[in-house]
């Protein structure tokens, strides 16, 4: 089943560092946001990418988009203050039905079975997620004091994509711009008005480069990989 792709691509990322977007800083001379449109050019599957930019950097975001042989954007849609209000801009532009995706512009290493994955879940839940299990040990604190510790058994570190039949994302977006809900993800918007989203289990190298530090830990990724030239 084919599906449309989200991708916010607005922000400045400034944990990063850099004088610039992020996403403008380059992997093996490739901008980070052309590694993760990559994924969605070659997925025979991709219907159309949707983003969600700065229209400060719109010129320089086609010109590198079109360097780099991505002709699956459908649109260019300019972002908003926040992640959140970035998306809710771009799918209130969507029509139709189907299956919409949204995935991190700063997550350059989401692997295809999982997309299948999430596609596939999605028409049979409210939406899908892509999440690992939680690793460490959790604590609950207060003022600096210990206050207990939390079973991780039951916890999950949630990535994206995250899948949706696209009438419902509008409706949980659009509940939240009237109760002024402003959530972590996109799955719990929905989650207030649809409880019945599935896991897909991930993996960890599915990061989200966000500090400095992350692109080192992008190169090494990068390294034991075949498919990124």
């Amino acid at each position: 089943m084919g599906y449309r792709v989200v991708i916010p691509a607005a922000g400045q990322g400034k944990r990063m560092g850099a004088s610039k977007n992020k996403l403008l800083l380059e992997l093996r001379g490739v901008p980070i946001f052309i590694h993760t449109l990559r994924v969605f050019q070659r997925d025979s599957a991709c219907e159309g990418i949707y983003l969600a930019i700065n229209p400060a950097e719109e010129k320089e975001i086609r010109a590198l988009i079109a360097k780099h042989g991505v002709d699956k954007v459908r649109a260019y849609i300019g972002g908003g203050q926040e992640r959140q209000h970035s998306i809710s801009h771009v799918i209130r532009a969507l029509t139709g039905e189907g299956i919409v995706l949204v995935h991190d512009a700063a997550r350059p290493f989401v692997e295809q079975e999982h997309i299948d994955q999430l596609v596939s879940q999605a028409q049979f839940n409210d939406g899908a997620i892509l999440a690992v299990p939680v690793k460490d040990t959790i604590k609950k604190g207060r003022d600096g004091l210990v206050e207990g510790t939390i079973d991780r058994t039951s916890l999950w570190s949630v990535q994206t994509p995250q899948a949706f039949k696209l009438s419902i994302l509008q409706a949980a977006y659009e509940k939240a711009q009237k109760d002024q809900f402003v959530g972590t993800d996109d799955a719990s918007l929905v989650e207030r008005v649809h409880n019945k989203i599935a896991f897909v289990q991930g993996n960890y190298d599915n990061i989200k480069l966000t500090t400095p530090e992350d692109l080192y830990f992008a190169e090494a990724i990068l390294n034991k990989r075949d498919d990124f030239i």
